[in-house]
């Protein structure tokens, strides 16, 4: 396919929403094996291995909101006597990692950026990582300043799959008779998109542990697959 008709699919299917939601680690930039490679040093720093690999990691951090934590404490079983300061501990890690490494935007969202831009399209994303790091990764890849609105796990109080993020985000940036999509990376997130007026889409891998659990999700592997045909087909 040529890259002019391409771009043309792209932007049928873009101009039918109004509104577009995003999750941001894991979805629009790479961050979940630098999150992965944060737990396992912070572990090894308290003496403890973990023998996963990354798709184990991601079987839980991608389930519920407190399934990675039950899982590693399950492994560790000490971890339940302070687990706030391991988490804080990681979280320092992983800064840390994030300015020492290379960070890159997943496949195809430069391209959907730019459309979405030239186009004027409402766009906001909803995520549960605290505003620093947003504002760190946003330093070192400038394009995500070209989507406006940002919700922040500091703006709502339940964690997904609970729907109150996104629908903080609708009641913001949505208008009546407004189209509205959403892009999860993740069956927890899905779920509380579901719960919105909003079509929910699962942008993973076709060999991601996390399918077995989003029966009916409508699923591409990365944002390059989306086409114009399937997608308004199901909406």
């Amino acid at each position: 396919m040529g890259v002019l008709r391409f771009c043309n699919r792209i932007m049928n299917w873009v101009s039918s929403f109004q509104l577009f939601l995003f999750d941001f680690d894991g979805l629009l930039v790479d961050t979940e094996r630098l999150h992965f490679r944060a737990y396992r040093e912070a572990l090894q720093e308290r003496g403890h291995f973990l023998d996963w690999d990354f798709s184990s990691y991601c079987r839980y951090a991608h389930l519920e909101a407190d399934s990675l934590k039950k899982a590693l404490i399950g492994r560790f079983p000490v971890l339940s006597l302070d687990w706030s300061s391991f988490y804080e501990e990681k979280r320092s890690r992983y800064l840390s990692l994030m300015n020492e490494g290379q960070l890159e935007l997943m496949p195809g969202v430069e391209r959907l950026l730019f459309l979405l831009t030239e186009r004027g399209a409402r766009r906001c994303v909803v995520t549960h990582s605290p505003r620093a790091a947003v504002e760190r990764i946003c330093s070192k890849l400038p394009l995500l300043h070209m989507i406006p609105h940002w919700i922040t796990r500091e703006d709502y109080k339940e964690p997904k799959p609970h729907p109150e993020c996104y629908r903080k985000a609708i009641s913001l940036y949505g208008k009546k008779g407004d189209r509205i999509i959403g892009f999860e990376d993740s069956v927890r997130g899905w779920t509380a998109l579901s719960q919105t007026e909003a079509l929910p889409l699962l942008i993973c891998s076709d060999t991601h542990p996390q399918l077995r659990w989003a029966q009916g999700a409508l699923h591409f592997a990365s944002f390059m697959e989306i086409n114009e045909g399937k997608l308004l087909l199901e909406f």
